[in-house]
């Protein structure tokens, strides 16, 4: 259960750097920490759904840093 409140307490940090219209500098490393901390929550659940969803939103996160 810690990983699932690591996760939400870093959805509420990127999504209150947003608002204050941080650049995106700021924001990818915290989206970088939420993936981590999102395969390690789909680890410790062991479903297959919540990893695809992790993979798919690792490999658009490394698509971003690629078009940065």
């Amino acid at each position: 259960m810690d990983e699932a409140r690591a996760v939400l307490a870093r959805l509420e940090r990127i999504e209150t750097l947003d608002r204050a219209g941080a650049p995106p500098s700021r924001l990818l490393p915290e989206l970088h920490a939420l993936v981590r901390e999102a395969e390690e929550w789909a680890r410790c659940e062991r479903d297959p759904d919540a990893q695809a969803a992790v993979d798919a939103a690792a490999a658009a996160l490394g698509d971003a840093i690629v078009l940065a």
